[in-house]
């Protein structure tokens, strides 16, 4: 089933020391083969952790009908089908209705993300029968040979087996932010990407035995977890539930006394007290905004990897945008090559003429050559520049954000061995350096400028020391490149502007360069482009760095640390960051912010950190996932208003009827008819429509201040036309009953129509189809016995429209102080 073993340096060439001490395949650029494969499959050896974007068919069953709300409206309606009619066990109905939209919704929502999920998951490179071939991580299996290039996120843990300068980032899993170099023998561990370099590694943990594998599940799960509207809602559903149980006792005990004992009877009132008190829709409607906004922003090619992503985004007060591949396009040209002179005596006709020239671009196509996985800018010299006949790569390193610059030794076609170094101009030149100048020229229209100079110190010292790379470098030519601003990219900022929501540009470019990108934009601050090695040390000056950072918008040369670093100093002042990369030196950042945005094409390390992927790589959706977001939390503020509204009146109601001693005024039947014209049906509606105002914190708070007025002028209003209409009818409950009922729709749809602004055409149709089916009601014989209401005589129902008129009026007036208390916050 396995073979032997065979060591490090039988896989690089000599046979001396051992990887693991379990079999390996057959050497890099094999790998196993089908037998192999299939054996490994059978024995269990395959990476079978669930990689998956949303819950499983059974767990979105479960979550949807074993929930705190259908426990206690499932007992209640076991108890009403025990005492009868059947006519007060409809609210049995509308959960069980509830239950099964909110399963369909969830459903769609799983296809959508399931189908998006296969568009952007991380494929790793793996030999296979001599081939290199690009698999799903579940189908890798132990002993694989997986190749590694910058960007690639290691999926199993391994051991190295081929290594050129590869350095693995490995701080999502240890909180150490410096790359660890990569040597055979040495371990990967999943979870971790590669940050430059490339190599390969032989597989020796997978599925749930690899380190990360249970973290890497649980960060694609669909989830409500840590959603500001969940936990609200659930804080609610707690109190609701200590609430109940008490209030329930009392009723039962009063209802008994008032009715003689008659036990069906004063379980019908104590029902009808306590199944309005329960926010049974509330639940329900949250997770059908939030799955709908899944799949709109789905069609929209946006993958949502946490649910409440949606709603933080909304949230976001602050946009932290890397300029490649956010701002402009990731693919390049070069706009051309200008030589200049070390300005040492000597080298005057080093860089000059037609022949220099064309020598330079032989160097820049043989440095193409040396880089296995090149960059934007890297792929932007392979396009223009061929590799020439007869020169060779003798030792390379490649592009690394922490140094900003790669470098090889090329042999040309004469002999002649040379090391050249291509990268930032102002990290490989001392500062005051000529070309400097020249750089900032060039960098001040908007142009990417790289360096590429001649070297005299071995590759292998700079890597040890980078620091010593202006010294030893030596000008040969700028290198400059257009990059390629999105067309969607003004607009997008545009609606970020209007919205209130604050853009940092945060690049590893020139200063310059970015700056002038940015006024290409019309973004505010693009004047003033900051250097970033010269802000504040964060360790020793946290709150000099957050006022730089507050106080500026656009900033360049900032390094994968520094990035983190920025969105920490954002944070600690109380705002909200939403982070956009695309490359491993966002990954640090995208993992602290509040949000992280990754682009579809970007490295496989940023698109596993983040909540959300634009697998359309469209900058432009952005404004989608916010307006999404909006949409949600604002549309669930609505409908929670409702919905407590009623819990505070019944509980109320309750409390009132067991002090006074007076029969419950209502049966099931009646709050069932009246919760769902006034409530149910209507926030159904309300919880889907355009919504755009921004999300703001204390969700809870904000809902109360509206719920426990209005909730305690219906319970008012409602007891006091009841009281009124036994005084009129000597005891004919029935009579009592219709006209307490009529109030308190009247209130709860006064509540409603306050709800439902700003209208709209088919919020006022809404409003009105709602007054005119309880108005059917109170008029068709078949309903009126059905729901056993009946108005008799006009004194008491005129009283209690008298009643519920002058509630609303007060209503109106708390609603009017209460928006001015809101704009004032």
């Amino acid at each position: 089933m396995s073979e032997r073993l065979e060591t490090v340096d039988e896989l690089e060439g000599s046979p001396t020391r051992s990887v693991t001490g379990e079999t390996v395949p057959a050497a890099r650029g094999q790998g196993l083969d089908a037998g192999q494969v299939a054996a490994r499959v059978e024995a269990g050896q395959v990476n079978d952790v669930p990689s998956r974007s949303s819950r499983s068919l059974g767990e979105i069953v479960r979550a949807n009908l074993f929930t705190r709300i259908n426990a206690i409206i499932g007992v209640l309606f076991v108890i009403i089908l025990i005492v009868g009619p059947i006519q007060d066990a409809l609210f049995g109905g509308v959960i069980l209705a509830n239950t099964v939209i909110g399963i369909i919704q969830e459903v769609r929502a799983k296809r959508t993300l399931d189908e998006l999920a296969i568009v952007g998951e991380t494929r790793p490179s793996v030999w296979r029968d001599g081939v290199l071939v690009s698999l799903s991580a579940s189908e890798v299996v132990r002993d694989d040979v997986i190749e590694l290039g910058p960007g690639d996120k290691i999926v199993v843990d391994g051991a190295v087996i081929g290594s050129d300068n590869l350095e693995v980032d490995e701080s999502l899993l240890t909180g150490e932010a410096d790359p660890v170099v990569k040597e055979p023998g040495d371990t990967v561990m999943s979870g971790s990407f590669v940050v430059a370099g490339t190599g390969a590694f032989a597989t020796t943990r997978v599925g749930k035995d690899a380190y990360a594998a249970q973290l890497a599940e649980e960060a694609k799960r669909f989830t409500l977890v840590n959603s500001e509207l969940r936990q609200g809602i659930s804080t609610i559903l707690k109190y609701v539930t200590y609430v109940i149980i008490p209030a329930g006792i009392a009723l039962i005990i009063s209802q008994l006394m008032i009715n003689d004992g008659d036990l069906p009877e004063a379980i019908r009132r104590m029902v009808g007290g306590l199944v309005p008190m329960v926010p049974e829709g509330l639940v329900l409607l949250t997770s059908i905004a939030f799955a709908v906004g899944v799949v709109r922003l789905g069609k929209k090619q946006c993958l949502v990897q946490e649910l409440p992503a949606i709603e933080g985004l909304a949230r976001v007060d602050t946009v932290c945008l890397d300029k490649t591949g956010t701002l402009t396009e990731a693919s390049m040209d070069v706009e051309g090559v200008h030589p200049v002179t070390s300005g040492e005596p000597g080298d005057a006709g080093d860089a000059g003429d037609a022949g220099d020239e064309a020598r330079l671009a032989e160097v820049l196509g043989a440095l193409g050559t040396s880089d296995e996985r090149p960059n934007a800018s890297m792929q932007a010299i392979i396009d223009r520049y061929p590799a020439p006949e007869g020169w060779s790569v003798e030792d390379s390193a490649p592009f690394s954000s922490a140094r900003k610059w790669s470098g090889a030794t090329l042999t040309d076609n004469a002999g002649d061995t040379r090391t050249w170094l291509l990268g930032a101009p102002d990290v490989l030149l001392p500062a005051g350096h000529p070309a400097l100048a020249d750089a900032d020229a060039y960098g001040g229209q908007g142009l990417r400028v790289l360096l590429l100079a001649r070297c005299s110190t071995p590759l292998d010292v700079l890597l040890a020391e980078p620091s010593a790379a202006p010294g030893a470098a030596t000008p040969a030519a700028l290198v400059v490149i257009k990059q390629r601003i999105r067309p969607e990219a003004p607009e997008t900022l545009r609606y970020f502007a209007d919205q209130g929501v604050d853009t940092k540009v945060i690049s590893g470019d020139n200063a310059l360069s970015v700056g002038a990108v940015a006024r290409g934009l019309d973004l505010r601050g693009a004047e003033h482009p900051v250097d970033a090695r010269g802000l504040p040390d964060a360790e020793r000056e946290p709150e000099a760095l957050a006022d730089k950072v507050e106080q500026n918008t656009i900033f360049g040369r900032v390094g994968p640390q520094q990035k983190r670093d920025m969105v920490a100093a954002l944070q600690s002042r109380g705002h909200t960051v939403a982070m956009t990369g695309d490359g491993v030196n966002d990954v640090l950042a995208l993992k602290d912010a509040d949000i992280a945005v990754a682009m579809g094409s970007g490295s496989p390390a940023s698109r596993g950190v983040a909540q959300i992927v634009l697998l359309n790589n469209n900058f432009s959706t952005l404004p989608s996932v916010v307006a999404e977001g909006r949409r949600v939390i604002g549309n669930i503020e609505r409908v929670a208003n409702l919905f407590l509204t009623k819990t505070v009146y019944s509980a109320l109601l309750a409390i009132i009827v067991v002090l006074a001693q007076v029969p419950y005024p209502f049966l099931p039947r009646h709050l069932t008819l009246i919760g769902s014209l006034s409530i149910g049906i209507p926030a159904f509606f309300l919880a889907l429509a355009p919504n755009k105002e921004r999300a703001r914190s204390n969700f809870v708070g904000r809902v109360l201040r509206f719920a426990i007025p209005a909730g305690a002028l219906a319970a008012v209003a409602t007891f006091s036309a009841y009281l009124m209409a036994r005084g009129v009818y000597d005891d004919n409950l029935e009579a009592e009953t219709s006209v307490a009922c009529l109030t308190l729709f009247l209130v709860a749809l006064w509540a409603l129509a306050i709800i439902a602004r700003p209208y709209t055409w088919w919020r006022l149709l809404l409003v009105g189809t709602m007054a005119f089916a309880f108005a059917v009601v109170l008029t068709v014989p078949f309903l009126q016995e059905f729901f056993q209401i009946s108005l008799v005589g006009t004194q008491a129902p005129l009283t209690a429209v008298g009643i519920a008129v002058a509630a609303g009026v007060t209503l109106e007036i708390l609603w009017a102080y209460l928006r001015r208390q809101v704009t004032a916050d």
